[in-house]
């Protein structure tokens, strides 16, 4: 599987068998470059537009948009759970999904815009994570120490952060990746431009993945 961070919550997931997978893409306000992508399957976390601007993938996806279990290609399921985009029971800001996409062996989660600590149950919902896509950014999702205790409970076999100011965003009332990174024991990690793992080399690659965004 080769992983793609284009900036903010979306990434490129492409399979070895062709399936893609284009996750939360954003719109034009959020500052990344914009593209356009094939995909067979798009996850949306909630309805806003730096999350669900689906335009961008070309062909006829299925639109992952609610809760529950779906399965857009053979030997692809995605689990569509519940959660809230703040600390206020969704009140300030809505719902929000978590997605966890299980693929060539493979289970990946992405929280989307995750604003709340995890709960009991969505953890037992969540189960075994080799691979974890968390906001660190806070503010508008969890802060960089409740994105910690998550990693905590949910013991990825790998976490990529994600939704945290860059230069594209400096405005933006978050902070940098730096925070979680040094609770994480990695203050020097250097970014990398793409990541290909499977399950057979999981074991070999890092256990945080810091990915260049596009700018």
């Amino acid at each position: 599987m080769l992983i793609t961070y284009h900036g903010h919550s979306e990434f490129y997931l492409e399979g070895a068998n062709g399936f893609a997978l284009l996750t939360d893409p954003y719109d034009a306000h959020v500052g990344y470059p914009m593209g356009k992508y094939r995909a067979d399957a798009v996850t949306v976390s909630h309805g806003h537009g730096d999350h669900n601007y689906t335009a961008k993938a070309t062909g006829t996806p299925a639109i992952i948009d609610q809760a529950g279990e779906w399965y857009p290609a053979p030997e692809v399921k995605i689990t569509a759970i519940p959660s809230v985009h703040d600390d206020a029971g969704g009140a300030k800001r809505g719902p929000n999904l978590i997605m966890k996409i299980e693929m060539e062996g493979l289970t990946l989660v992405h929280l989307g815009d995750q604003g709340a600590p995890l709960t009991a149950d969505q953890i037992k919902a969540i189960g075994a994570a080799d691979i974890l896509m968390i906001p660190i950014g806070g503010f508008y999702t969890i802060d960089a120490q409740t994105a910690y205790q998550a990693v905590q409970a949910l013991r990825p076999r790998m976490v990529i952060p994600m939704h945290y100011k860059t230069a594209v965003n400096k405005e933006w009332p978050i902070t940098d990746e730096q925070p979680f990174l040094r609770l994480m024991g990695a203050e020097n990690l250097s970014p990398m431009p793409l990541l290909r793992v499977t399950k057979q080399d999981l074991s070999e690659q890092p256990a945080l993945a810091l990915m260049q965004a596009k700018v």
